[in-house]
């Protein structure tokens, strides 16, 4: 098997209808180096076990391997080898009462195998590139429980300090005074407050975060309608603040708007010339001064790798944190030696994953306890 062979099988699965993501070709391709290449059963299965990942697609996926290999000069078998016995699934979830499965005392027939599980934790570490439209809604849903904030800083504005510290209160001690026939009894103080900081997150929305962006629209959505002071942008070719139709708490509504605002979806990318116009109309104007600005991109970029350098540098100059969320990152053997991503990286503060839940919900404790965590 050469392989071409084995890169054309991928698109052919695609074209099937089964999603396969750009980490799974990769570790599709690296697992032929360690099998038998001349046994079927070894290369179908390794073919299965890589690039399936929801039992509904087991049926489409074997017509589609004997289909493609019966015209390939390669050895194998024009049958794929078929289980031999059924796989029974039973949720774990007290809601959900599956049709098919157990009996009431959990056990199932002697002629079929029965397999639990947990959704939310399958979709926990499930990667967005590889779920199905039902499991990006209920990964939606789960988002809206993410406390994504901006820390905490030190206000201009005096709140009420119930201990003897701090600057005398004269509006509160006169009102307190007051009460008791003029008399001062108590001297009230009051201390600087705390108020969140301003939270920016930039999107890409180009052809090479379309997997992703379709689940990372969710998780902004979430934290633009549940929470003041947070701003949203989409990069594309071109750049479109979501702000406005990201704040309606509807989902459905929410991202019907911002599909009808964003001109070009899933199209090409220039995020230095996308950064430079933020810079310009709205980051170094305010928005972006002190605050935690968050870019959500595989940092592919049909511009010049010195533009993003650039902008990156003014960006870091005024905002008080930037992390760059990388689905990628979380590929085997992944590298930032994309011109863009290389240049962008000495500017940015935090370099992480986001290419599941739990990888958001880490960038959720990181955002809003600071470089430590805390």
């Amino acid at each position: 098997m050469t392989v071409a062979a084995a890169v054309g099988f991928v698109e052919s699965v695609r074209r099937g209808g089964i999603g396969v993501s750009l980490g799974s070709s990769r570790l599709f391709a690296e697992a032929l180096a360690e099998i038998d290449l001349g046994n079927p059963d070894e290369v179908y299965w390794t073919a299965r076990a890589v690039l399936l990942h929801r039992p509904e697609d087991i049926e489409v996926f074997n017509g589609l391997f004997a289909a493609y290999w019966c015209g390939v000069d390669s050895g194998l078998a024009r049958r794929p080898p078929q289980e031999s016995l059924p796989v029974v699934l039973a949720l774990d979830d007290p809601e959900q009462i599956p049709t098919d499965g157990p009996d009431e005392d959990g056990n199932a027939d002697d002629d079929s195998i029965t397999v639990r599980y947990s959704t939310t934790e399958t979709l926990a570490r499930k990667d967005f590139a590889d779920c199905s439209d039902e499991e990006l809604a209920e990964s939606r849903r789960l988002m809206e429980e993410i406390l994504f904030m901006g820390p905490c800083r030190r206000s201009r504005r005096r709140v009420h300090s119930r201990r003897a510290r701090g600057a005398l209160d004269i509006r509160r001690t006169v009102r307190q005074a007051l009460r008791s026939g003029g008399e001062p009894a108590e001297i009230a103080r009051a201390v600087p407050g705390n108020q969140p900081r301003r939270l920016v997150l930039l999107l890409d929305v180009s052809g090479s975060m379309e997997p992703y962006a379709r689940a990372l629209i969710g998780f902004v959505h979430a934290s633009v309608a549940s929470r003041a002071r947070v701003e949203a942008f989409a990069l594309g070719t071109r750049l479109t603040r979501l702000t406005r139709e990201l704040s309606q708490r509807d989902p459905d509504r929410a991202l019907r708007a911002a599909a009808l605002a964003v001109k070009d979806w899933s199209g090409g990318t220039r995020l230095g010339d996308g950064l430079g116009r933020f810079n310009d109309e709205w980051g170094c104007r305010g928005m972006a001064r002190g605050a935690t600005v968050v870019i959500l991109s595989d940092g592919w970029d049909r511009g010049e790798p010195q533009e993003m350098e650039i902008q990156m540098q003014r960006l870091a100059r005024v905002a008080h944190r930037v992390v760059w969320v990388n689905p990628l990152k979380a590929s085997p053997g992944y590298a930032p030696l994309a011109r863009a991503m290389a240049a962008a990286l000495p500017f940015v503060d935090d370099f992480v994953e986001g290419h599941c839940l739990d990888s958001l919900r880490e960038l959720a404790k990181l955002v809003l306890g600071g470089p430590d965590g805390r």
